[in-house]
């Protein structure tokens, strides 16, 4: 029965308003329900044809609520995002970027998270908001604290850059998106926790020294490679792309001290890089000295031996000459050494036996400028000078 026909509105007796019995608000009347029903009834009528109780209007709108229903499937990925498509809940598939299909809820849904965008974590420090100079950084001393391997503390500050792995070619297991939905509840948490994890291990088993100088190269290829295993072995779909040394140094409380040692220890090495270039300039040329001094003596030695042996050799044949004629030999020296002292010098020659013409009439003078040293001294022969050189080669 229509409403229009009760007695007392849609609710019961009494005066009839638009919402049942009462007083009723002041202000212009209120649309009337039974015309809104009326109207939405005329409308249906207009659209289904035959009417809506007959049975080819409910297959009409039947068949527009399928058609709208297959055509909620379709869906777009965008460039940076990959889609999973769960069936019931479970992991069926992966597709590509642009526009795909699935088959509607709640048979199948799609989740696209991007898969491209490189993210970024830091660990030991933290950026936090400051009036005065914008973003400032502060440290986190329970995550940058580290022991060494030679039991020394050093304060560690790095950053993981990782992105969502990508599918392994041929493989319905290793699919990184659905891994990184489904595997971990809290992806950012177990990179954050598997970093530290990896860069105290490895910190541990290196001494402090190479971490503050040249061994920050291999600490982050070491860091990286662990936590990329670890990661892969719980399937979590994420794929380390760069692990960073941000700040490596002593903790606080001690780094000037530190500076100190460091200083001391640069000063060390250059005065010992210092004396192992003067060594190395040094000895060699004391070697090649001492060598050229031992080819000198040995040169001096063989020519003095074969000296003594010609002076020996002439002595005897000398020695025999003079055996078979002495006077003849006897003056023959003489003349010899008399040409041998007398060459060298100015000298006049009086025979003092000839009679007045021989010289009684020459007076005596004697040139006493001519006895003045020379001012150029004389040349010291080969053998004086090999002398000295053996003397200074015994030294």
């Amino acid at each position: 029965m229509p409403w229009k026909n009760q007695s007392g509105g849609p609710w019961g007796g009494g005066p009839r308003g638009p919402w049942g019995n009462g007083p009723q608000s002041p202000g212009p009347n209120s649309p009337d329900l039974e015309d809104l029903i009326r109207r939405g009834q005329e409308k249906l009528r207009t659209v289904v044809p035959g009417g809506f109780g007959s049975g080819k209007g409910i297959l009409a709108i039947v068949a527009i609520a399928v058609i709208v229903w297959l055509l909620s499937g379709f869906y777009r990925v965008e460039p940076d995002e990959q889609g999973v498509v769960l069936r019931f809940g479970k992991f069926v598939s992966t597709s590509n970027p642009g526009l795909n299909y699935h088959l509607p809820y709640p048979i199948e849904t799609v989740l696209t998270p991007q898969v491209t965008r490189v993210n970024r974590i830091d660990i030991g420090i933290r950026s936090g908001d400051d009036p005065r100079r914008g973003v400032a950084m502060r440290d986190v001393p329970e995550e940058s604290l580290m022991l060494t391997g030679d039991e020394n503390i050093v304060d560690v500050d790095f950053a993981v850059f990782w992105m969502v792995k990508p599918a392994a070619p041929g493989s319905s297991e290793d699919i990184g998106a659905a891994n990184f939905l489904f595997n971990v509840q809290n992806p950012e948490g177990t990179i954050k926790a598997v970093a530290e994890s990896a860069m105290r291990e490895v910190v541990g088993r290196t001494n402090i020294q190479p971490i503050l100088t040249g061994a920050r190269q291999n600490i982050e290829t070491a860091v990286h490679e662990l936590m990329q295993r670890t990661l892969d072995e719980y399937q979590s779909g994420v794929l380390v792309t760069q692990v960073q040394l941000q700040k490596v140094d002593p903790p606080q409380q001690v780094i000037d001290a530190f500076r100190d040692v460091q200083a001391a220890r640069a000063d060390a090495e250059r005065l010992q890089n210092e004396a192992q270039a003067y060594a190395n300039r040094v000895v060699p040329e004391a070697r090649g000295d001492a060598a050229r001094i031992t080819q000198g003596a040995q040169g001096y030695k063989e020519r003095a031996i074969i000296e003594a042996r010609g002076q020996a050799s002439r002595f005897l044949s000398v020695l025999a000459e003079y055996q078979k004629a002495p006077d003849v030999t006897r003056q023959r020296l003489y003349l010899e050494t008399m040409e041998r002292i007398f060459a060298g010098m100015d000298k006049v020659i009086l025979d003092t036996q000839a009679g007045a013409a021989g010289g009684q009439g020459v007076v005596p003078y004697l040139p006493l400028g001519a006895l003045e040293p020379r001012q150029t001294p004389p040349r010291p022969s080969t053998q004086a000078t090999q002398g000295q050189t053996v003397q200074g080669a015994v030294k």
